[in-house]
């Protein structure tokens, strides 16, 4: 469904019923990266929201640059859509892009989360200090920040580029299709360009503040994962001020939902039913 919001309208898939589960993607996908976890949660008694953030699918794209895109802006559109559901309490489930914004969400309303699922990106105190690994696999950060260059060089030859950092993910081809559109390349490119400016990743920078202590936190990460280290999403232990569990998921790539899904499956409702 297609719900409209102060600033932007947003695809949405709501399913089932129950407690609210809400399922956030990263880069470059859609809420249809959830499409094996939907009916797990829905089968299991919970309700799931799966929206497409701003600038991805068949949400809307602003005009403004960059931060239009700000990390901050997609918590306040998910907020805003938990209103208009009429939503109290809910999980949070979050990937790539999605975790950040849902450590967003939970540092400002911690009151009604009732647990945070980490997958594959940690907290960003743990990411920084995971040493010049972390850094050389985030090398992509930098090129993504030089706006139009990046835009050529990952579509340049039917997005030769983009096919090659995306081998991994099951779903890519579905992925890149929407990012022919005019714009919408940018449009995805631009949560990086507000969220983590080069000074974000290799400045000198204040501590950050941890997860807050109410918020129960599971971290998954994944053996296949090219992008992040596994320290970056343990030690993020290091930073969650509650309750902490951490998960290694075997045999999988990045979009670890998508390659394991049962096994991502059964962490999830185990970590949901821990803290009901």
């Amino acid at each position: 469904m297609r719900i409209e919001l102060t600033e932007v309208a947003l695809d949405v898939e709501v399913s089932g019923e129950g407690p609210v589960v809400l399922l956030l993607h990263g880069f470059p996908d859609s809420h249809l990266l959830w499409r094996h976890q939907v009916p797990a949660l829905n089968a299991a008694g919970f309700r799931t929201i799966a929206p497409t953030l701003r600038g991805f699918g068949g949400s809307d794209r602003p005009e403004g640059g960059p931060e239009a895109y700000h990390p901050a802006k997609h918590v306040g559109d998910v907020m805003e859509l938990l209103t208009r559901l009429k939503v109290g309490r809910f999980h949070v489930v979050g990937h790539d892009w999605g975790s950040g914004v849902a450590q967003g969400i939970a540092s400002v309303v911690p009151h009604r989360v009732q647990s945070l699922s980490l997958l594959s990106v940690g907290h960003i105190g743990a990411v920084r200090d995971a040493g010049w690994e972390q850094k050389q696999r985030s090398w992509y950060m930098l090129l993504f920040q030089l706006a139009g260059l990046a835009e050529d060089w990952l579509a340049r030859d039917d997005f030769a580029m983009l096919r090659e950092m995306l081998a991994e993910h099951p779903d890519a081809e579905s992925v890149i299709e929407p990012l022919r559109a005019p714009g919408a390349l940018t449009a995805a490119l631009n949560i990086y360009r507000a969220g983590l400016p080069p000074e974000a990743q290799f400045a000198p920078h204040e501590p950050v503040a941890p997860l807050p202590e109410r918020v129960p936190v599971l971290g998954v990460w994944s053996t296949g994962d090219r992008f992040l280290t596994e320290y970056s999403m343990e030690r993020t232990g290091d930073h969650v001020a509650g309750p902490w569990r951490y998960e290694r998921v075997e045999e999988a790539g990045h979009w670890l939902q998508l390659d394991r899904p049962e096994t991502v499956n059964d962490l999830l409702l185990s970590f949901l039913k821990e803290n009901a």
